[in-house]
């Protein structure tokens, strides 16, 4: 390797001889998108003030202008309920998002961007592709794909592997039962 390439270590450095490729492979992506995060969190904060878990409710409202349910919007985000709502509170006192209860259903609150929020996003939106792009730089094209594509395989293995029961779990010293 080059030496004017700066080093990112693996997480879990070191290549243990009773790692399976398996293993080593999950440990490089936990270390890429680690490092990916901190970088985009360090830059959100820096920048604009403002948090990941933020940008990410900013993000899934912008794609959908009629607005969101609380519920479906957690699901979006694969995040409790609980944890959402100190963030919705917080965008809707900024006036960055309104919430509003269904006529019908009084329980059930929809939660929408106003139009700063929507101004506010696309500001943000802008900074936080630019910096992904900057990381991913190193990849042509072609890889980009290949690597969305793999990445795609992976996830319908993982989805497969829960479904059919195959994943195992540790016996007492440590090994699949």
């Amino acid at each position: 390797m080059s030496e004017d390439v700066p080093v990112i270590r693996e997480k879990h450095d070191g290549d243990s001889p009773e790692q399976s490729e398996s293993v080593r492979l999950w440990l490089r992506l936990l270390s890429c998108t680690t490092i990916v995060e901190k970088r985009l969190r360090r830059r959100l904060a820096a920048s604009f003030d403002t948090t990941l878990p933020r940008y990410d409710v900013l993000a899934a409202l912008s794609r959908h202008p009629e607005g969101m349910s609380m519920g479906a919007l957690s699901q979006s985000l694969l995040v409790s309920g609980g944890n959402l709502t100190s963030v919705v509170q917080q965008l809707r006192r900024e006036a960055l998002l309104d919430v509003v209860a269904v006529p019908d259903d009084r329980r059930l609150s929809i939660v929408m961007l106003t139009d700063m929020g929507r101004d506010h996003f696309e500001t943000l939106c802008a900074a936080h592709r630019s910096w992904v792009e900057a990381m991913l730089a190193g990849l042509n094209d072609a890889q980009r794909t290949m690597l969305y594509d793999l990445l795609g395989t992976l996830k319908i293995s993982i989805a497969m592997a829960e479904r059919t029961g195959t994943e195992t779990r540790p016996g007492k010293n440590g090994t699949p039962q």
